[in-house]
């Protein structure tokens, strides 16, 4: 009848479904030398667990903890993120040109002054305006050299 029981509860440890009383019939049947022949095979798998119950750590664990490297990394980080927030604004404070205001664009004071920045625009525009010339000269070229080669 007990061979019986210990193959039912086997069989049920095996659908995962025996309870921690079941399996404590089964590890003491097992770690027992009266085994039957046939379930032999199942003796080293519940030997492990008591096998792995006596075995003990030997390993020291360290206790300490490194908690005061990271408030030091915090705290570093704090100040490089300040820093280049200050460094951003003082250089785009020095780097922004003065603001003028709408009514004064394009005036000034002294005639001469005004000449000269006017002859200055004029020359700027007249160099742009020789340049799409010369290209338009190039365009006349390439009609002539096509209506030479393509008599119509």
């Amino acid at each position: 009848m007990e061979l019986n029981k210990i193959e039912d509860i086997l069989e049920k440890y095996f659908q995962g479904e025996t309870t921690i009383a079941e399996e404590k019939e089964l590890k003491e049947y097992f770690s027992s030398p009266n085994v039957a022949q046939h379930l032999e095979q199942y003796k080293p798998i519940f030997g492990y667990f008591s096998q792995v119950k006596q075995q003990k750590s030997t390993q020291n664990i360290p206790l300490k903890t490194k908690k005061r490297n990271v408030t030091w990394l915090s705290i570093a980080a704090s100040v490089v993120v300040l820093l280049s927030i200050g460094t951003y604004f003082y250089v785009s404070e020095k780097n922004t040109a003065p603001v003028v205001a709408q009514s004064e664009l394009g005036t000034y004071d002294d005639p001469e002054e005004a000449l000269k920045a006017t002859q200055k625009a004029l020359a700027l525009l007249s160099n742009n305006v020789n340049v799409g010339i010369e290209s338009v000269q190039y365009i006349k070229e390439y009609e002539q050299s096509k209506n030479k080669i393509f008599k119509q």
